[in-house]
């Protein structure tokens, strides 16, 4: 089922693009032939997350999320589906389209389309919070709300004024009794900590009463599971998996943060603290740029690989914030996750025939599933599309093409070494 990657954006410039294959940028000029590569790549990546997204996003706003998503599961699925699936597709796919859906308007076909999904999934969020909606999502019953309570809590920290402040007060009312409800259950022992400090903390951010109890304890537990050189345990032992990027270091690194901008207050966190949380992130982007093969691929070990591109989310997030390390080019990032984006949706493997995602990691494998795993659950991969929240002009989209690490480093080109961190 793989794809050869043919390099739509990031071959351009090595093709010698003439004059007449130039494109306009959003501005209305002529974009040089790097710049036009990067406009091909960004195009590729708003084209895949709208195909990932809008199957929920669309149903959600009609009230026809329930009525028509799949319930496909693994074999050992040991959870309610019905109780837990929908809130996992609408949370995690609105944390990765959130930053996309922040971007202002503009009259570009990108723009037109990121406008029409942004009013739908405004529409489907009051529908998800309204007890008379068919699509009324729970939060009450089970412990997995406590994750994807998380992943929406990250989407309105995410993009504030394109998801939470439209929100009318009724349906905001809603959906902090729906977080504060989430505290009569536990977790598992493990980044679940990180869900319930993370939702705790944004109701800390807007305002509201929140258990201090729960931030401190997620904040705790991740300094003393810490291994070193950027790897986190999930708890007392470690596992080698994408956990790390799925969850980890993106929440951890926006708690703190929040925590900083909302003094004064009772949490005792400091600038210190942000900094070596953000630097942990940032080193651990490096390792995940350079698991990306030459040809695109990389590998797919530890739990929850039909995650999919969500592998990607930490890498991502520090493309988003601009803290990639000085010798790792944005446009190098750009083109190494092209490759992967391509590989991975590019064609049909991976979507049912109404355009849901199904179990695997590239392809139709229900046999990799999780025994949590369904089809909401896999909504995660949007997660690996969060810079597309940068600009169309920003030097991520219109840096030359550039070799990824490990493209480099196969094709004898000089490769800056690698060592460990300590801090």
């Amino acid at each position: 089922m793989m794809k050869k990657y043919i390099f739509l954006g990031c071959a351009l410039l090595a093709l010698n693009l003439p004059g007449a294959f130039a494109q306009k940028n959003k501005k209305g000029t002529i974009a040089k032939p790097a710049q036009a590569a990067g406009l091909l790549d960004r195009a590729l990546w708003v084209k895949a997350l709208y195909k990932i997204a809008y199957p929920v996003v669309h149903n959600l706003a009609q009230g026809t999320l329930k009525k028509n998503m799949p319930l496909e599961q693994g074999a050992n699925y040991n959870l309610v589906v019905t109780d837990v699936t929908y809130l996992e597709a609408v949370g995690r796919t609105a944390a990765g389209i959130a930053p996309w859906l922040e971007l202002p308007d503009d009259n570009t076909e990108e723009g037109l389309l990121r406008a029409k999904m942004r009013k739908e999934f405004q529409q489907g969020l009051k529908n998800a919070a309204d007890p008379a909606n068919p699509d009324y999502l729970n939060f009450q019953k089970q412990a997995q709300p406590i994750v994807d309570a998380a992943y929406l809590a990250h989407a309105f920290l995410r993009a504030p004024k394109a998801l939470w402040e439209p929100l009318d007060s009724i349906t905001k009312q809603r959906y902090i009794q729906d977080f504060k409800s989430l505290r009569n259950r536990n977790g598992a022992y493990n980044n679940w900590l990180v869900f319930a400090g993370l939702t705790e903390g944004f109701l800390r951010y807007i305002g509201e009463d929140y258990d201090p109890a729960r931030v401190d304890f997620a904040l705790n537990k991740m300094k003393e599971w810490y291994a070193g050189d950027s790897w986190y345990k999930d708890g007392d032992l470690f596992s080698m998996d994408y956990y790390n990027s799925y969850v980890i270091h993106p929440m951890l690194t926006d708690l703190v943060r929040i925590l900083l901008e909302k003094r004064p207050g009772k949490m005792h966190v400091t600038e210190a603290d942000y900094d070596l949380v953000l630097r942990r992130m940032v080193r651990h982007s490096e390792f995940l740029e350079r698991i990306i093969a030459p040809d695109g691929t990389y590998p797919a070990f530890g739990r929850s690989v039909t995650y999919r591109t969500a592998a990607f989310q930490v890498l991502g997030q520090v493309a988003l914030m601009q803290k990639l390390p000085s010798y790792i080019l944005p446009a190098q990032v750009r083109c190494g996750l092209t490759a992967v984006i391509e590989n991975m949706f590019e064609g049909n493997q991976n979507f049912d025939a109404n355009g849901w995602l199904v179990l695997g990691f590239n392809g139709h494998q229900p046999m990799i599933a999780d025994v949590y795993t369904s089809t909401g659950s896999l909504y995660m991969a949007t997660l690996g599309f969060l810079p597309l929240g940068l600009p169309a002009d920003n030097p991520f989209w219109t840096g030359a093409p550039a070799d990824w690490t490990s493209k480099k480093a196969w094709s004898g080109q000089p490769v800056k070494k690698d060592y460990k961190v300590e801090y």
